[in-house]
This record gives structure tokens, sequence and C-alpha cells, in this order.
């Protein structure tokens, strides 16, 4: 197994990387939230290439993607689906919505709709079904929904709820490429057609990737030391004055990561130390994956950021201090 998937992972990277350049870090987390069966949030400005890398990541692995402008005076039904009466046939029959049918959902902007659209993603992410009307539907199994947010504009945007959040396994911040990266964007040819993510192939299948995933889930041994690392990580977010050292940050954090950011932290670290080449999770996978799993879980209070204390200076601290086992 471990030959035939590595082959796979580099060959989607690789795939990916035809007309996504210098990402092969940011690609391969996005294969890490999919083996995870997790949702990401990517934060980045515009021009980045954010829709280009997750249309080529679901033509890559086989999978359905689908895109959905998310705009303010959008309706819930616009996402889930809806009952639409025809008066020839005296019956109302069901419209899906994106949700439905589709692999790799691309919510562009998920800041820009109102809470009440924001809220009917939240069955899909966490139940992976849909309800339209008094029917529920099954998802297609992959199902990721790979949400943009620009951290720039803030007219007309709403913040994204706490609950909502916590939906993601990842967070992660979309760079600027380099300057050589760059240089190379203007002597690709793929890149100046009007749709480049054709130049990708399909090197795998949704069923793979859902075989691969279960296989994972006992494949890669997690020790109990690591187990108690990543719930003193957790933990440490809620109330970071009790770890040693890090007594001046009492009273900056005002909500820690939940629960749920140790599960996913253990399922993610598991998954990482598999594409790393290994069988078992040393301390350092869950450090590599930490703040991609813990920023947009952490909320500092007010005191926090007119200090200028960062959420990313807290993780960072949180790494440092913390004890493993």
């Amino acid at each position: 197994m471990d030959s035939q998937a590595h082959a796979v992972v580099h060959a989607v990277v690789a795939e990916v990387s035809k007309v996504v350049l210098g990402q092969a870090e940011l690609v391969e987390k996005l294969l890490v939230a999919l083996l995870a069966d997790g949702h990401v949030l990517l934060e980045g400005v515009p021009g980045l290439a954010k829709t280009q890398l997750v249309s080529a990541l679901g033509r890559a692995t086989g999978g359905v993607f689908r895109r959905v402008q998310l705009l303010p005076d959008m309706m819930p039904s616009d996402v889930t689906g809806s009952l639409i009466y025809h008066p020839d046939e005296r019956q109302f029959r069901v419209q899906k919505g994106p949700l439905l049918d589709t692999h790799f959902l691309l919510a562009d902007e998920l800041n820009r709709t109102p809470p009440k659209v924001q809220a009917a993603f939240l069955q899909a992410m966490q139940e992976r079904e849909v309800t339209i009307g008094t029917a529920t539907y099954p998802l297609l199994d992959p199902f990721i929904v790979l949400a943009t947010q620009n951290p720039v504009e803030e007219e007309g945007t709403y913040p994204l709820p706490e609950a909502q959040l916590d939906r993601f396994l990842f967070k992660l911040l979309v760079p600027y490429p380099d300057e050589e990266t760059e240089l190379r964007l203007l002597d690709t040819p793929a890149l100046e057609q009007r749709q480049p993510a054709t130049e990708v192939q399909a090197v795998t299948t949704p069923a793979e990737l859902v075989a691969l995933r279960e296989q994972l889930k006992t494949a890669v041994y997690v020790s109990e030391p690591v187990k108690q690392y990543i719930v003193r990580l957790v933990r440490a977010t809620r109330q970071p004055e009790r770890c040693p050292g890090l007594q001046d940050l009492r009273g900056l954090v005002r909500l820690g990561a939940s629960p749920r950011a140790t599960l996913n932290l253990r399922k993610a670290s598991r998954v990482w130390a598999f594409l790393q080449g290994r069988r078992f999770v040393l301390p350092e996978d869950v450090k590599a994956l930490a703040p991609d799993v813990l920023r947009h879980r952490i909320v500092l209070d007010f005191r926090a950021e007119s200090s200028g204390v960062t959420v990313e200076e807290v993780v960072q601290r949180l790494l440092e201090k913390v004890e493993i086992p």
C-alpha cells in the first residue's frame, strides 16, 4: 500500500503543479485534508490562483468540481437546493444546489454572504447530507468544502461564526509567490489559456481516495505520548497562563480550541506522517500541522488586539512552551 499510495500523492501534486506554481506544500496540505475527511478555509488576497488550485485538484483526483460565488443577496436554497413546482405535472421536483453531486466545492468568498447562507453549509460539512423540504440527500464521498475569504476587504462582509470556523479542519494562508516562481508564471503557456486546468490529467479516482482514507485510520499508529501531547497542546489554547512560560498571556485568549480540534489534529497528523513515509506519528508531525488546525479556533480578547498580540504568535509560543511527554 505504501509505494502505491505515495505514488498517487506525488502524481496528484505533479499534475496540479502544472498550472499552480510554487504551491507544492499547499497542495500537500489540501491532500491531507482530503484524506483526513476535513474541510479547508483558504485565506489570501485575490489573484493567487485559489480557484485554479481547487479546480486542478478536482481534475487530478478524478472528482467532480463545482464553484459557487457567494454574494450578499443569496438565499440558503441557492446553496442547498429547493423544491420547484411544475404546473404541467402538478407536483414539486427537487432542484439540487451546488452542494449535491460534487466532490470538491469551492465556496468563493464565504465571508461575503450573510449568516443564514453560511449556516446552510453546516449540515453538509458535518453530517455529509443536505435536507431539502422533508427529504434528506446524502453527499458524494469524498466531499470537501474549500472556502475562500479575502482578508483585505471588510466592506460588505460578514464575520464567520465560531461554530462555522470549527467545522474547518485547516485554515491555510495562501502566500504571494516568490520572485523566481512569479518569473516562471510569465513563461508558462498553460496559464495563458482561458481554462488552464484542462492541462491536468486524472491520476486517481474518488473511490481510490476513499479506500486509502479508510486504510490510514488503522495503518498509521499514534502512540500514547503523542496523544497526550495533542491534548496538552489543545488544552493550552484555552488557558495558556497555566503553561510554564506563558503567564503573560493571562486574560488575552477569550476562546480556545474545542475538542473537535483535538480529533482533527490527530487525524491530520496521521495522514501527514504517512506522507512523510512513516507508519507512526511523531510530535514533529503534530507541530507541523498545529498552526493550520488551531489558528482559526482561537479567539483573542480585545486586550490582545490592542497590545498587538496575534493568533499566530500565540500558537507559536504554545508550540515552544508546551512540553512533549
